[in-house]
C-alpha cells in the first residue's frame, strides 16, 4: 500500500519538520507551452529534449498540408481560425492546435497534427459549407 503525499510545509504532530523522500529532477520540469499561431509567416523552434533528442515545433504556421479523400497533398495557404475546441481563447486568439477548424483556399479542414509537438500542420478537408 502506497502512502500519500503530505504536506511539506506543515510541521509533524511532535513539532519536527518534514522531509521530502527526494528531490525534485529536472527531467520532471514543465515548459511553457508552445503556441502556434496562423500569421503570413513560417517560424519554426528546436529545442532540446531528454536523451538528447530535439523536437521540433511552430510558433508561426502559414500554410497546411491537405488531405482529401483519394487525392494527393495540397500545400494550400490558411487564411483563419474558424474555431478550436480546446479553449475558446485560443479561437479568438488564432491558435493551431489539434482538433482545429481552418479555413483555407480549398475549403474548410480540420487539424490532425500537433503542430506545438510535430513543427507541421496536417489536416483533413471536412464536409462542411462555411
Amino acid at each position: 500500500m502506497r502512502k500519500t503525499v503530505e504536506n511539506l510545509a506543515v510541521s509533524k504532530i511532535t513539532g519536527g519538520r518534514r522531509h521530502p523522500l527526494r528531490i525534485r529532477r529536472k527531467y520532471e520540469m514543465d515548459r511553457y507551452p508552445n503556441e502556434a499561431l496562423a500569421r503570413d509567416e513560417q517560424v519554426t523552434v528546436t529545442r532540446r529534449t531528454r536523451g538528447k533528442r530535439s523536437k521540433t515545433a511552430l510558433k508561426t504556421a502559414e500554410f497546411v498540408n491537405l488531405s482529401a479523400a483519394g487525392k494527393k497533398v495540397i500545400r494550400s495557404k490558411i487564411l483563419k481560425v474558424l474555431d478550436n475546441p480546446t479553449n475558446n481563447d485560443y479561437r479568438r486568439r488564432g491558435v493551431i492546435t489539434r482538433g482545429a477548424l481552418l479555413e483555407t483556399a480549398e475549403g474548410v479542414c480540420r487539424v490532425v497534427s500537433r503542430p506545438g509537438q510535430d513543427g507541421v500542420v496536417n489536416a483533413i478537408l471536412t464536409e462542411q459549407d462555411n
